[in-house]
């Protein structure tokens, strides 16, 4: 079943990557194998504090761009291709 966005949607995901460090943060993600990383290995590659990038994560989170799962100390990131490419598609219908 096909996404659905409303303009809320739009505006919110449209929010959440006007931050380029956010738009880095997910870029990363969809290039990982499977579509998911470790948060562990996202920390590794940007040189900010915990709480910086939990930040980020939330707002893409929020967005929803990406999904978490924790277990136990540790979270996987994955992105939501669908919603992804839901967002890119009513970009082209401007």
């Amino acid at each position: 079943m096909a996404v659905k966005l409303t303009d809320k949607d739009i505006a919110r995901i449209a929010r959440a990557l006007a931050e380029p460090r956010r738009f880095q943060v997910l870029k990363e993600i969809g290039a990982a194998k499977g579509g998911t990383i470790a948060c562990s290995d996202l920390r590794e590659h940007h040189k900010v504090t915990a709480a910086t990038l939990s930040h980020h994560l939330k707002e893409l989170e929020i967005a929803g761009l990406i999904e978490t799962t924790r277990e136990g100390k540790f979270m996987t990131i994955a992105l939501k291709r669908d919603v992804l490419d839901a967002y890119l598609g009513q970009l082209q219908k401007i």
